[in-house]
Formats: structure tokens, sequence, C-alpha cells
């Protein structure tokens, strides 16, 4: 059974337990004594007010209107500073409160930075087929959503649940010692009702939420996927249809987030019922103690003030419930992510590939995209190293998936693939990368800078080991005669630049790269003759001392390597040089004649 896909499943509920005991090592750092010390210090912040809040506002208020209902106008001094003790103590209160979450900002930050820093290593170990059939928007808002609800949670459950906890364990005991059972019942029995009923409340807005959630995954998964493919878009004249398309999304989110929003009259109205019959019970209680002389006007007030206090924290109870909830869900989705296993993984204590001459071997190489769908089947492939291998053959025959199956984006199902002897499953795949360039068929650039993009071949490159690149693969003078130089920018995938411009960026930072292996995968296919034929003549000078692997559909482009393999049928079908296999009169020269034909006709029609 498939694992199920994070980015579009509809999120179910989770357990809030397990999920929070997954980001607790983020939280409590090892080896960060600062971290867990700003935490202690944050959580006696947390004591201290609500001790100021609870023993010295309440109390200071209560003795100063019992002095005044008692007429004594003798002690107006004492009254002064009782009252201004209590306006002392609910800054007292909101003092700690800041200095809280002053103290604490850095722990939370601290801990989403590096669970989002994570994640983001993750996906990128992660295989290629992972990427390929998932929405890239839909991944990126999944991580964003995760990493948001992250701080959030953290605010509430230490400073808003368990401060709630203490207090009302506070205004029991208070009201045990001074009121009574009656009183300390009733403050229970309606905290438990306020609780069931914001959480069934909560958990029907949550399925409301979580509707609408899905909803704006995907409006905003269609926007980039839309803008992502904008060319497509403007090729068959669908800017109305992707906006209509793209409309109907945002208009079910808009449905879905009105509902949400709607019932949180309901979940308000039902809270401020339950909190005013406890406040109108309690107070009228303390006012029939007053009847009967065992409770004094001040004690009215001490009781409104300590149930007002309470109540503040619970009202907030329903969106807290929620937030902690739905960021369960965004964390647990994150989870997921992170849960999702990479398919091509270094077996352990693997040695790191050591490249002499660069040989490459394929040995008997049986693999497929999907079970009962071979691409290869049993290839034989030998590439003595210094020489160039050209791999032609029929679309869907497999030449791409062999410069795949080298960079380890995929483990074969069967058989081999060595270099220099060694491998390639064996040896770490950052060591294999590290030893292979590749010039793609399509390259996509980096929204960045011209030097930028040729810098990406070699961490830490200087301006001039980028600008000797640049020379190699022929495109200095271009960059030369911008006027922002090896600044330009290429814009998004590098659509600033032409097809062969961007051919030649991919040559000069393979040639910053350096490596001893080069894969040149149709790395002219969609160019022009003209520029065909200039990005031939660099390619020509970056192959010589590399084994070079070329995969090509255009047959003109390989006639000088050193041999040439025609697969057919996931097979090598012939194997030669240029010569020797037109000779053979077999398939090579089949789609040599056929090719030669399709030329001449182009011609023709100029």
């Amino acid at each position: 059974m498939p694992p199920i896909d994070p980015t579009t499943a509809s999120q179910q509920e989770r357990p809030l337990i397990p999920t929070l005991r997954r980001f607790l090592p983020y939280l409590w750092p090892a080896g960060e004594p600062g971290m867990k010390v700003r935490i202690a210090g944050a959580m006696l912040l947390v004591l201290a007010s609500k001790l100021v809040q609870v023993l010295g506002a309440a109390y200071t208020l209560k003795f100063a209107v019992d002095r005044m209902a008692g007429g004594d106008r003798s002690v107006v001094t004492l009254v002064i500073l009782l009252v201004v003790a209590y306006a002392a103590s609910r800054f007292a209160s909101t003092l700690f409160d800041n200095l809280r979450n002053a103290v604490f900002e850095r722990v939370g930050q601290d801990a989403t930075r590096r669970l989002a820093a994570d994640v983001f290593r993750h996906l990128h170990r992660l295989s290629l087929r992972f990427h390929l059939e998932r929405r890239t928007g839909a991944v990126t808002k999944v991580v964003e959503r995760g990493t948001k609800s992250i701080d959030t949670m953290l605010y509430f459950l230490l400073f808003n649940i368990a401060p709630t906890v203490l207090e009302l364990a506070l205004v029991l005991g208070i009201f045990a010692r001074s009121f009574g059972g009656w009183l300390v019942v009733a403050t229970i029995a309606t905290v438990v009702l306020y609780i069931a009923f914001t959480r069934k409340v909560t958990d029907w807005r949550n399925h409301l939420r979580t509707r609408m959630n899905d909803l704006d995954t995907g409006a905003v998964a269609h926007a980039v996927d839309s803008l992502l493919n904008f060319e497509t878009v403007k090729y068959f004249n669908a800017e109305e249809r992707e906006a209509r398309r793209y409309e109907n999304a945002v208009a079910a989110y808009a449905r879905a987030a009105t509902k949400s929003e709607n019932s949180l009259a309901w979940l308000n109205i039902g809270q401020a019922l339950i909190t005013n019959a406890l406040l109108g019970f309690g107070m009228g209680y303390v006012a029939w103690g007053w009847s009967r002389g065992t409770a004094s006007a001040g004690d009215v007030v001490f009781v409104s003030t300590l149930l007002a206090q309470l109540f503040r924290p619970l009202d907030l109870l329903g969106m807290v419930y929620r937030t902690i909830r739905q960021g369960v869900l965004d964390m647990g989705a994150m989870f997921d992510l992170i849960d999702t296993g990479a398919e091509v993984r270094d077996i352990p204590g693997a040695p790191a590939l050591a490249v002499g001459a660069g040989h490459v071997r394929f040995e008997q190489v049986r693999f497929g995209y999907e079970e009962g769908r071979p691409i290869l089947d049993g290839l034989d492939l030998d590439v003595p190293a210094g020489t160039t291998c050209a791999v032609v053959g029929p679309s869907g025959a497999g030449k791409s998936t062999l410069a795949r199956l080298m960079y380890r984006f995929y483990d074969v199902d069967g058989g081999r693939i060595l270099i220099d002897g060694q491998d390639l499953a064996a040896v770490t795949q950052a060591s294999l990368r590290a030893a292979i360039g590749i010039v793609p068929q399509d390259t996509v650039l980096f929204n960045d800078t011209i030097g930028y993009n040729i810098g990406y071949g070699r961490e830490g490159a200087s301006a001039e080991e980028i600008a000797h690149a640049a020379r190699g693969a022929a495109i200095a003078g271009f960059i030369e005669r911008q006027p922002d130089g090896y600044d330009t920018r290429v814009g998004e995938r590098g659509l600033k630049l032409s097809g062969g411009e961007k051919q030649r960026v991919a040559i000069a930072r393979t040639l910053l790269k350096n490596p001893p292996i080069l894969i040149l995968d149709e790395a002219t296919s969609a160019l022009d003759s003209r520029t065909e034929g200039d990005i031939l003549e660099t390619l020509e000078a970056v192959e010589r001392g590399r084994t070079t692997i070329v995969i090509a559909h255009r047959l003109s482009t390989v006639v000088k390597a050193d041999q040439i393999i025609v697969l057919d049928g996931g097979r090598v079908a012939e194997r030669g040089t240029h010569g020797e296999l037109l000779r053979r009169d077999g398939l090579y020269a089949e789609m040599w004649a056929r090719q030669a034909a399709e030329r001449e006709e182009a011609l023709a029609a100029e």
C-alpha cells in the first residue's frame, strides 16, 4: 500500500501528545543550556505573574472595599495605599507577562528555525520520484503551515493553558477556605461544562476548517502550477480558462471560510452564557452570605475579580483549543513529510567514491519506473576512461534513464553500475554526484544573477574562476556586454535568456565543477542548427580528457564519438563507430537515413 501523501490527503484527526512529543527535542535541545535557562526563566515569570494577579490584585481590592464599607474615613491613607497596591499588582502582572515573552521569544524562534531547516534538508534527501509526484506549491504550503504553527502552539500551551490551570487551582483553594464547598463545586462544574462545550463546538468547527485548508492548499497549488507553466498557458490562449479555474478554487475556499467563521458566533454565545451564569451565581452566593453576616462587601468584589480574571483566559479557550488542534494537524502533516522515507539511501558505513581514470560500466542493468513496465532490460555498457560514448535510440528506449541511474536518483532493480570498479550503490551519494557533471536538455536556472548560476557549480568559487568558466563556455563576451555584467538577473527559470545562452550557462557551471565524468543529456536538441553548431564546438572542447556519455536524438551531433550505442527495448541493439554502424545497415543506419531525409525536406522548404 503506498504511503499517504501529506500534501494531497485530507487532514485527519491526530493525537495531541504524540505530535507534541515529536517536537519536544526542538523545544528542549540537547547541548543548549542557554535555551533551557530561558525556558526555566520564562516559567518562573509565569508563576510570578499569576501569584501577583490572584493574591496581590484581588486581595488588595477586597481589603480596600472592606475598609471603605466600614465607614471609618480615618483609614483613607490605608485605602489609598491599597488601591495603589492594586494598580501596582496589575502592572506587575503585565510586566511579568511581557518579560516572559521577551525571554521565551528566542526559544520559540530557534526551535522553529531548526525544525524548518530539518524539513528542508529532508525534502532534498527524498527521491526524484517523490518530487515528480507532488506539487511543489502544496509541499511548500505544508511546510509553511507546520513551521508557523509551532510558535503559536508553544505560546498557548505554555503561557495560556498552564497558567490557567495554576490560576484555577489558586482560585479553588481560596474559595474553599473563604466561602465553603458550594462555590468550589459550582466553579469546577462550570469549568468542566465550559471545556466540554468548547471542545464539542470547536471539533465541529475544526471539520469546517480542515475543509477550508484543503481548498486553500489546492488553490495555492493550482496558482503556482499555472504560473510555472506561464508559457504553455500563453501558447493555448488559456489565460481565461486558468483564471476561471483559479476563481472557482478561491470561491470554494471562500464558501468554506464563511461557514467556518460564522460558526464562531455560536461558540462565543455559548461560552458567554456559561461563564456569566457562574459569575451571577458566585456573586449572588456571596451577597447571600453578606446578608447573613458571613461575608463582607469586599468579598463580593473579591469573587467578581477572581472569576473575571479566571474567565479572561477561559474566554480564549475555544480559540486556544482550535489553534492547538489545527497546529497539531499542520505539524502532523509536516512530520508526515519528515517520515516519508528516502527511496535511495546510502548503506551504513558507505565509503566515498574514489575516481581515478573514470571508467564507467553498466553490467546487466535492469530498471523500470513502475512494476511491470521495464525500461532497461539487462543493459551492458562499457565506457573506457577518457572516451566519449554516445547513446541513441528511439523515444522511450531508456536513454535519459541512464543519466538518472548514474546520479542515483533511482536505484537499479538488477545488475550494477560501476565507476572504476566501484559499485555506485555501495558509495555515498554525495561523493558520486560530486564526480559527475551534466548539461541537461532543459536547463532551468535560479531566479538570480548569471554569476550566481555559474558559481552554483562549485560552492565558494571566486569571481575570477566564474569568469574563467564563462570564457570556457564561450559566453563571457555576452555577459560582459550586459549593463550589469555578471550581476545580470536571468528571471524565473532563466526565461530572460535564450536557449543557447542558457545552455552555455549550464556548460560554464559544469566547467566550474570540473568533474572527471560528464553527461550530455540531449544538450542541443532544443536549439536551432546554427546555435547547435556553436554549442557542439564548445562541448567538444569540454569533453577532452573526460569520460563522456552523450545522450542524443540528433545523430549528426554524435558522429565523432568513440563509440555509439543504439538502445532499443531497453537493450543494446547495436554498437560501434558512426562508420561501422552505417556499414552494418541496421537500426542506426535507418535512423540516420530518416533524419537525413528530414533535414533535406526542411532545407527544401526554406
